[in-house]
């Protein structure tokens, strides 16, 4: 889903567009500028989508509530550093997944 931006890869074959407009294939220089224009877009709200998510499950499962200091814990920042890469693993690993199954059809 992300391959463009955090370094999933393309599953495509040449010449095909990946998802998102990030491709980097021959189907990339054949598409209008607008369609080009529309899934830089797409990409960049899912994206944006994806961050705020991980910023809500992380900071209410991680953060304490009472703020007694301006720093984070080390209790805080280890959970914050592991929800973070728990949620980009999930999401590489789903990704691929479904690459496979939309290859298979």
């Amino acid at each position: 889903m992300f391959g463009g931006v955090f370094g999933g890869g393309s599953q495509k074959p040449a010449g095909q567009m990946a998802p998102g407009g990030m491709g980097g294939g021959m189907g990339q220089a054949q598409m209008d500028p607008n369609a080009q224009l529309a899934a830089a877009e797409q990409e960049m709200e899912m994206v944006t989508d994806m961050f705020a998510r991980l910023g809500d499950l992380c900071n209410r499962k991680c953060l304490i509530q009472r703020y007694s200091d301006e720093e984070l814990t080390k209790a805080e920042s280890v959970c914050t550093d592991r929800c973070v890469a728990k949620y980009f693993q999930v999401n590489r690993e789903v990704s691929e997944k479904l690459a496979k199954l939309s290859q298979t059809n």
